[in-house]
């Protein structure tokens, strides 16, 4: 098991979470994903990162599947310009390789928002720190453990 894996694995434990994780094929989109655990694909909540351009810092976007982020409404929330974030970055602060960033484990403390379309489902499906793991989770817990705050910032 990866390093990463077994980080997310933990965090959700110990919040108190028996989460079902899954090993997923090839799936390099939210479509993929969602076909490939037998959901919606809003019900997939994508990672995407910026880098405050302030701070320096990453700042998370929980997006439904479907959903983009609007980089002026992003901006707004997060209070700096907002650019991108390179891999380098991505793993400093998250400690995952793109592509399998975790909403939870992350090796520093993160600024997260999630879409409210997240929230519509009883069920969300998350990258569990790799690109191949997924784990489901009720919303609720998704912004308990994340620290997430709603707000509205896609397109």
């Amino acid at each position: 098991m990866s390093k990463s894996l077994a980080r997310v694995e933990a965090a959700l434990r110990d919040a108190g979470l028996d989460a079902e994780i899954r090993e997923m094929g090839d799936t390099r989109t939210a479509v993929d994903a969602a076909t490939a655990v037998g959901c919606e694909v809003d019900q997939i909540a994508k990672s995407i990162i910026f880098r405050g351009e302030e701070n320096g810092h990453v700042v998370l976007f929980l997006t439904a599947g479907g959903n983009r982020v609007d980089a002026a409404k992003a901006t707004l929330l997060a209070g700096q310009p907002l650019g991108k974030a390179d891999a380098n970055l991505i793993r400093a602060e998250t400690g995952f390789a793109i592509g399998g960033v975790a909403p939870v484990g992350h090796l520093t403390e993160i600024t997260a928002f999630i879409d409210p379309r997240l929230l519509e489902f009883g069920t969300v499906w998350a990258a569990a720190g790799t690109p191949r793991h997924v784990f489901a989770i009720a919303p609720a817990d998704l912004v308990r453990v994340s620290g997430a705050q709603a707000a509205d910032f896609t397109l």
